[in-house]
């Protein structure tokens, strides 16, 4: 029995322009996407701002910190300069001295700084001075500094610092030192003090001045100073410690921030693109078949909404060139047939009823062959005209593949047997829906191309897709294959292989692409797959369908 038609379902929505464009899906796996480049670049534009603030940040603490560690070492120095009378430090009084060699009273005063005093005897800071400007040749600058080093070396006082290791001053800074206009230098060094281990980094004062280390007798200022180089040192571990814990925090804040501003900049910017991907998916929906549709033009009053109006004139333009194209399409083609026609059936009548010379004969007979010839090619431009204009009607009937296929073979048999050829069938029997006379026109389109190539074996084929909701209708051949650079321009119109044979048995290069036109008008897709010298595989992929399940009777 004969199974009724059954509605057809929304088989896949419809494709984009005639031809198959590769989905943009593919463009966005390879690029990035603009929401990731827009989150990107202010997230490294945020990135750039609290790394500057951050520099800056720890440059103004560290400068600050110092700061107030020349101005502690200063204010240190004038209470040192102030209590030396009263210590002494010039006599030899072994009971000064701690175990170290560190006196014990410059200790108690100054229990947080590192103070090393050396004497320069025999020197007054006028003398020395001008000796080293006198000084114009490097020996005699180097005999001055042995002498200062030899000075220095001999007469020293310490307070927290390792004798063996005394602060030493390069002859460059004790240079620098003698002219510089207020007598003193602000260095940092590692200095080992008395019981750690390891050197402490401190800042050290370093100044050159004469200065009283004991009480006049006779009670006159300036009446017993001698000449010193006094180093007032202080720790800059708590300096290090707290811009270390700056450091900490401001590394934490920045993480925290530059992640908020990630995710915020992501959300932010698909929240500002998602009218766009609007307009991308509605643009995408419209093709040749589809042309009256247009995209939403979001109410933003920005640059999509203009984006969107752009492009709906575009497709309003489109859509009367396509219109325009389709109408002189199919009124060219109407207004040919008749013409055509006339001269076939005139041609027809001349060789029946009149007796033309041989010549004349053969002459009616290529005039007949053409007009037949110019007839098929109008009839493909008119069913093109028709499938471009969404009037091409698709039946629905329930299809079992095998006989479909079987079927054709028979009707193609003694085309194929005049050609030494053979056509078997194979492949597994698989029920879908479609229109049986439109997908018949599509297998020996693609049969009689395999034909013309000259194949000897030309298997048709059926096979269910793996998730069962597709059919794959297969023509291979063994023929002499298509060159790949070609396979693709095979679907366009009136295009034909440079080696074609279509031109000597009457094809206009029209067929692959009505054949295409039916099959994505059923909602499936066909190519080509070949190889130079060992045949072509056409296929034909459609979706099942809404199919009935058939009873052993309904199967003829």
């Amino acid at each position: 029995m004969r199974v009724p038609s059954l509605p057809r379902p929304l088989a896949g929505a419809a494709r984009a322009v005639k031809g198959g464009a590769a989905p943009t899906g593919s463009v966005s796996r390879r690029h990035k996407t603009l929401r990731w480049r827009l989150t990107q670049f202010y997230t490294a534009l945020l990135a750039a701002l609290l790394i500057t603030v951050a520099v800056t940040t720890l440059v103004i603490m560290r400068n600050n910190l110092i700061t107030g560690v020349n101005r502690d070492l200063g204010d240190a120095y004038g209470r040192l300069a102030q209590l030396l009378p009263s210590l002494n430090l010039s006599s030899a009084n072994p009971e000064s001295l701690d175990a170290t060699g560190n006196s014990i009273s410059l200790r108690y005063q100054f229990p947080n700084y590192a103070i090393q005093i050396e004497r320069l005897t025999f020197y007054d800071l006028p003398l020395l001075t001008d000796r080293l400007t006198q000084a114009v040749n490097p020996d005699e600058r180097q005999s001055l500094f042995d002498d200062l080093n030899f000075l220095r070396g001999q007469a020293r006082n310490f307070s927290g610092i390792d004798r063996k290791k005394p602060i030493t001053l390069p002859d460059a800074q004790l240079a620098e030192l003698i002219s510089s206009p207020d007598g003193q230098l602000l260095i940092d060094q590692d200095v080992q003090e008395v019981y750690p281990d390891r050197p402490t980094p401190m800042r050290v004062l370093v100044r050159l001045a004469p200065l009283s280390l004991q009480q006049s007798p006779l009670g006159l200022p300036g009446s017993n100073d001698t000449l010193t180089i006094v180093y007032v040192g202080r720790s800059l571990d708590d300096i290090q410690h707290t811009l270390a814990d700056l450091r900490n925090v401001i590394v934490l804040l920045f993480l925290a921030g530059l992640i908020t501003a990630g995710v915020g900049a992501y959300l932010l910017a698909g929240r500002a693109l998602r009218p766009l991907g609007l307009v991308q998916r509605a643009a995408e929906g419209i093709g040749g078949q589809n042309l009256t549709e247009r995209v939403p033009e979001p109410e933003t009053g920005d640059e999509v909404q203009a984006l969107a109006g752009a492009l709906n004139s575009m497709l309003g333009r489109l859509e009367d060139s396509f219109e325009a194209q389709r109408r002189f399409t199919s009124d060219a083609s109407h207004e040919l047939r008749t013409p055509v026609t006339a001269i076939s059936g005139h041609a027809s009548y001349l060789l029946r009823r009149t007796s033309p010379s041989g010549q004349q004969q053969e002459s009616l007979k290529i005039i007949r062959s053409e007009s037949e010839r110019l007839t098929n090619l109008i009839a493909s431009l008119l069913q093109l005209a028709r499938s471009d204009s969404g009037a091409l009607v698709m039946a629905r009937d329930p299809i079992l593949s095998g006989l479909f296929l079987a079927e054709i073979a028979r009707e193609l048999m003694p085309l194929a047997q005049a050609q030494n050829s053979r056509l078997p069938v194979a492949g597994q029997e698989v029920t879908f829906e479609g229109d049986p006379d439109r997908l018949k026109q599509v297998i020996i389109n693609l049969v009689s191309n395999a034909l013309k190539a000259g194949a000897r074996t030309i298997t048709l084929s059926s096979q269910p897709e793996e998730d069962g909701t597709e059919v794959r209708l297969s023509v291979t051949d063994d023929g002499p294959g298509i060159p790949t650079d070609q396979l693709d321009r095979l679907f366009d119109r009136f295009y034909r292989l440079e080696d074609s044979r279509s031109r000597d048995v009457g094809g206009a290069g029209l067929g692959l692409s009505i054949a295409r036109g039916i099959v994505e008008a059923h909602g499936g897709r066909i190519w080509l797959e070949s190889e130079e010298g060992k045949g072509t595989a056409a296929h034909v992929q459609l979706p099942v369908g809404d199919v009935p399940i058939l009873d052993e009777e309904d199967v003829p």
